[in-house]
Formats: C-alpha cells, structure tokens, sequence
C-alpha cells in the first residue's frame, strides 16, 4: 500500500495557489514538482495537459486529480494544493475546483501507479477528511493531516 508520506514531501503541499485556469494551474504544480523532484516543469507539464485533453481529471466536488507518468522519477511523487479562488477545471460535475492532488509515475510504474492513484481517490472522497482539508490552515498542518490519518489508519 502506498503511503502519503512516500507521496508527498512538506515542500510539495502547498496552500493559497493562486491561478486563472486550470492550464495555469497545473504550470505551477509542474513548477513544484520540477524545483523538488528534479524534472523538467515543462515536461511535466505538457504530460498532464495531455492527460487532460484525453479527459478531465476533476472528478467532481471541487476536487482533482491530474496524473501522468514521466521519465525521471523511480517511484510514484504528488504535489497537493489548495486553490484560493476555485478554478473551472470542466469536472464532471462542473463544479469549480479547489484541492487538487498531482500524482506523476514512473513510465513502467503500471500497478504502482494505479494504486497510488486508487489511494489518493478514495481518500479524497471522503466527506470528513475533504471538509478538514478545506479547513486547514498552514501548509504544514496540510501536510499533517494527510501524513498522520495514514497513522490513525495503521493502528
């Protein structure tokens, strides 16, 4: 099982982001990933632009999940952020979007990746964890919530 803490770093969960559309929205996700994770931004971002032209990955309730797989990684790496204003992400409910996970997968990454993707899914369908998400302050306690419910899960 994948864990949030293998997901996610400190530095890549981040609060306030401020964009006009969903395109400049996940340039700066690709931004994040490419200062931490060592890739291309530009890169990563043609990769979840692509994604998205084969379908949205906003699966309604404000929430998204841009995903993709890249070469320059060895495991599965997310970015999490909470948007200022929420943006029109054309989800499939048509609601504008304010939290959004990006996850990027190795290219030969296959289960891992779709694990990963499960995971974050089912996390971020839950009513409970969504409304703490939304009502969190710093990034910091962002990335608490997300890191020790995957402790409260274990014990």
């Amino acid at each position: 099982m994948t864990d949030f803490s293998d997901l996610l770093l400190p530095q890549t969960v981040l609060q306030n982001v401020t964009a006009g559309s969903k395109k400049a929205l996940l340039g700066q996700l690709a931004s994040v990933a490419g200062d931490v994770y060592g890739l291309d931004a530009k890169m990563v971002a043609a990769v979840l632009g692509a994604r998205e032209r084969i379908g949205s990955t906003g699966f309604g309730a404000g929430i998204a999940i841009p995903h993709g797989k890249i070469a320059g990684i060895d495991q599965v790496v997310g970015v999490f952020a909470r948007v200022a204003q929420p943006i029109d992400y054309q989800a499939i409910d048509d609601l504008p979007v304010d939290l959004v996970f990006m996850m990027l997968s190795p290219p030969d990454s296959g289960v891992h990746h779709l694990k990963a993707l499960a995971r974050v899914s089912r996390r971020m369908r839950d009513a409970g964890f969504v409304a703490k998400l939304r009502g969190t302050g710093s990034p910091d306690a962002l990335y608490a919530l997300w890191t020790s419910d995957e402790e409260r899960d274990a014990a």
